[in-house]
């Protein structure tokens, strides 16, 4: 695993965990868990676009 990779790694779950801890409250903001929904898809697309590349390029 690249520094790259694992720099994806760790802030895709940290958006995770701010994702789960936004739901979890009484009143649950809709536009932030959306926000959070979104940058965590884009953390994940980086990661698995990285993670297809060939090790060379």
């Amino acid at each position: 695993m690249t520094a790259r990779t694992f720099r994806l790694t760790q802030i895709h779950q940290r958006i995770d965990e701010r994702l789960r801890m936004e739901m979890r409250k009484r009143s649950p903001d809709t536009l932030e868990i959306s926000r959070l929904k979104k940058m965590k898809l884009r953390a994940k697309d980086a990661l698995h676009r990285m993670l297809r590349r060939p090790a060379g390029a």
